[in-house]
């Protein structure tokens, strides 16, 4: 998988740039023009991205956070990446919701998200309960179709999963939800 700095340039960017400016009741993802709401269950949105396979644009994310890491992130300038990316990742709780653009099957699906956890945790059983509540959840559909939605909610507790609106369950772990974040946060992030 060809992974590149484009979404962790662009998310980072993108919440220090909405903390200085503010948001609109809504934001579109530039690539995709899908929408996001301000506010996702009382967390902010901090920055919008997109996956990319090669040309295919798979889906759009966004990025909640807490105020909290908001009012700490808004000391920070946009060409200070290394103090944003800490910040980032310390909330209390981050989510992340991807709104799909193109089809992926359930299988294909749950793996590439399990994939990209892997290498940033080391509990495997915990990537393979998260990889089983994304299969569920989509499974059921047969795929991931343009307009289904995936929220990762992300905590010191671990990350909750739900799949077009529906609480798939959550994998406990005191180190997952930060491994998730890394996926769209770290150096080595997912475009």
């Amino acid at each position: 998988m060809l992974l590149q700095l484009t979404m962790i340039r662009f998310l980072v960017f993108a919440a220090t740039l909405f903390l200085s400016v503010g948001l609109a009741a809504a934001m579109s993802e530039r690539a995709t023009g899908i929408k996001f709401a301000e506010k996702l269950g009382g967390l902010d949105l901090f920055g919008l991205g997109v996956r990319k396979k090669g040309p295919i644009k798979v889906y759009a994310v966004g990025m909640y956070g807490t105020s909290d890491a908001k009012q700490s992130l808004s000391d920070v300038s946009a060409a200070d990446k290394k103090k944003a990316l800490p910040l980032l990742r310390s909330g209390s709780k981050t989510s992340f919701l991807l709104k799909m653009n193109f089809k992926v099957g359930a299988e294909k699906m749950a793996s590439a998200i399990a994939e990209s956890v892997a290498p940033r945790h080391s509990d495997t059983s915990e990537v393979d309960a998260l990889k089983t509540l994304i299969f569920d959840g989509v499974s059921s559909k047969g795929a991931a179709t343009k307009g289904t939605t995936f929220q990762f909610d992300c905590s010191g507790d671990g990350v909750a999963v739900s799949v077009d609106g529906k609480a798939q369950g959550q994998v406990s772990s005191k180190s997952l939800g930060k491994s998730f974040c890394d996926v769209y946060l770290d150096d080595k992030c997912v475009s």
